[in-house]
C-alpha cells in the first residue's frame, strides 16, 4: 500500500467517524480534520477535483464552526 493510499483510507475513516458525533462542534472539528487529510491525499495523488472540493469544504466547515462557537447559527 502506498503512502497516498493510506492517507486516503484515513481521510475516509474520519468522514465515517463524523456520523457518530453527537455534538455539532465535535462534528465540525472532525470534518475539518478530514478535509485537511483529504487535501493531503489529493495533493499526493494529483487529484484536482478532490483538492478543490475539500478546500471549499474546509472553508465552509471552519466558517460554520466559528458561527456555532459564537452562537450565530441560523437556519
Amino acid at each position: 500500500m502506498e503512502c497516498s493510499e493510506l492517507v486516503g483510507y484515513v481521510a475516509s475513516a474520519l468522514v465515517f467517524a463524523t456520523f457518530y458525533m453527537n455534538s455539532m462542534t465535535m462534528l465540525r472539528v472532525l470534518a475539518l480534520t478530514s478535509n485537511v487529510t483529504f487535501i493531503a491525499y489529493a495533493c499526493l495523488g494529483g487529484l484536482f477535483p478532490i483538492l478543490v472540493l475539500h478546500i471549499a469544504l474546509l472553508l465552509l466547515n471552519a466558517w460554520r464552526l466559528l458561527q456555532s462557537m459564537r452562537g450565530d447559527m441560523r437556519p
